[in-house]
């Protein structure tokens, strides 16, 4: 009987440590379990204390509705009685470090910024959600969270011109950046298969540029993986977004405390531009929005004056648009095909004295970088291709070919965001064994290449650098491509869980368990049915 009742204890033991063990993602910095609960109910409120601290504190108050059934009040006068949710400014903290304390008393959460405070509360929405509920009464465990993140961008990005996304559907991919303390969201919006944002000095860009005649059927070649077209589907396919819209979604993103960084990829990926203005080619066309997904030898001539004064007209409006510190200029996966045969390339090579067309494109990227930043003090990101042919040390380089593209940046000394392909592209596969689990098409050589959830969280961005070569390292970022992904639905189950272990690996680097991350992504799992998100079932079911 003695042993059955110190079993007993033991398990009850167990069970009130497991119920004060962290169920925040990212994992915090410092987390310390307190004795006892704090209750909320409908009489607790959220105070702010600082004007700018109302709009976090009544964003929280619409999640907890929402998600707990629980209506609380925000007030800006200091509350009397138990249950109140306090939040303060902390200038003394780190400019996204936050303080949370629960107590049998209140919650306090302070942070260095309102930001801070915005991370504050997401990590309290969590532990809301796996409280104790009862009734209309929630008892949240006691705890103190000392929290900051480990890098400064910490990002998503979205491709909405492979496939398009609505106003609504890209708010609510940034709903999903912000839940997970992400606070960049890329959006890439012109490509070979559509152009997406109003420009008003060129409308043409919209009204021929968006709209591809049909688009590509693929399916996978079984022994190597790769996708092939097997036909068109014959339907006209288009979308962009106003500049209303635009503006629309980046304050719905700074509301959220995230920047939105536009891309306008140049000078390869820019058929549909071509399509429309068919002169600032180098063979002036004809030129089609492209149907299928790849790479185009037809890209913009480096070469006339023509097609830089495009690009400032277009830049013009993009920067009017977005009050990001970056504008990203793409400079990926441009073949020098038609560079080579252009008289008026191979006129700029000579008279730039540039060694090759390899120069020639780091001549374009620095040239439109010196406009961005001594017309519009802005600074530029580019695919890590701008690396070749000599780079500006003030460009910020996105490694995508491998981590090791990275490496060489930043010995250069130029800053870098690390998303390389084997990590952090969610268009890869979930699973090792994709047609058994019941994927569809994919990127990755559709299961050849899987991005398992491990495999995200064991990404490590600092690899083969030096303690000085590791400042350059900025952030992290998940990338979506979305040729294969038609609609919104499945957007999601690629972006979920997987941009939680970016998020983790961008925030809590240092301080990583992944055993600890996957007991804390079953709870976050809950949050995610709370919201209506759709997710990828294969870890959850223990596939891998």
């Amino acid at each position: 009987m003695r042993r059955l009742f110190l079993t007993f204890v033991a398990l009850v033991a167990a069970s009130v440590v497991m119920a004060a063990e962290c169920v925040i993602i990212p994992r915090p910095a410092s987390y310390e379990p307190q004795k006892g609960k704090c209750v909320l109910t409908p009489k607790s409120v959220v105070y702010a204390a600082d004007k700018s601290l109302v709009r976090p504190a009544t964003m929280f108050v619409s999640y907890v509705k929402a998600e707990n059934g629980l209506d609380l009040a925000v007030v800006e006068s200091a509350p009397k009685g138990k249950g109140a949710i306090s939040l303060y400014l902390d200038k003394g903290l780190a400019e996204e470090g936050y303080l949370l304390e629960v107590t049998k008393a209140g919650v306090i959460i302070k942070g260095g910024s309102a930001k801070a405070v915005f991370y504050g509360l997401q990590s309290l929405r969590q532990v809301v959600l796996n409280a104790k509920h009862k009734g209309v009464k929630i008892a949240i465990d006691c705890m103190t969270v000392k929290d900051k993140p480990h890098f400064g961008y910490r990002g998503g990005m979205l491709d909405v011109c492979r496939h398009f996304f609505n106003v609504e559907e890209v708010k609510k991919f940034i709903d999903i950046l912000a839940m997970h303390k992400l606070n960049r969201f890329h959006w890439h919006l012109t490509e070979d298969q559509g152009w997406r944002i109003e420009i008003k000095s060129h409308p043409e860009l919209t009204k021929i540029g968006s709209v591809r005649k049909e688009t590509a059927v693929y399916n996978t070649n079984p022994k190597s993986g790769r996708t092939q077209i097997v036909g068109y589907d014959g339907k006209p396919y288009g979308g962009f977004f106003t500049q209303d819209e635009v503006r629309d979604i980046v304050r719905y993103a700074a509301e959220r405390y995230i920047e939105v960084i536009p891309e306008i990829d140049m000078p390869g990926h820019m058929v549909a531009a071509l399509a429309t203005y068919p002169e600032l080619g180098c063979t002036k066309g004809p030129y089609e929005v492209r149907k299928k997904w790849g790479i185009a030898k037809d890209v913009l001539c480096a070469g006339r004056e023509t097609t830089y004064a495009f690009i400032e007209d277009v830049l013009d409006e993009v920067v009017a648009l977005f009050p990001s510190k970056y504008i990203h200029i793409g400079g990926d996966e441009c073949p020098k095909h038609r560079w080579k045969e252009c008289p008026d390339c191979q006129k700029r090579i000579k008279e730039e004295g540039l060694k090759d067309e390899h120069e020639l494109q780091s001549y374009f990227m620095k040239r439109i970088e010196k406009y961005l930043n001594t017309k519009h003090g802005r600074s530029i990101i580019g695919w890590d291709e701008i690396l070749e042919g000599g780079v500006s040390k003030t460009a910020t380089v996105m490694a995508w070919r491998g981590a090791k593209r990275g490496v060489v940046a930043a010995k250069l000394g130029n800053k870098v965001i690390m998303t390389p392909t084997h990590f952090c592209y969610l268009d890869f596969a979930n699973t090792t064994n994709r047609e058994k689990n019941g994927e569809p098409i994919c990127g990755g050589r559709n299961g050849k290449r899987p991005l398992t959830l491990r495999k995200v969280y064991s990404f490590d961005p600092y690899a083969d650098l030096t303690t000085d070569e590791q400042r350059c390292i900025v952030g992290v970022q998940g990338n979506l491509w979305t040729e294969y992904i038609a609609d919104f639905d499945h957007a999601q189950r690629m972006t979920l869980p997987r941009i939680a272990a970016i998020a983790e690996v961008g925030w809590s680097y240092g301080n990583k368990s992944y055993d600890d991350f996957s007991r804390r992504m079953h709870l976050l799992r809950k949050l995610y049915d709370k919201c209506g998100y759709k997710y990828a079932p294969y870890f959850f079911n223990g596939i891998e």
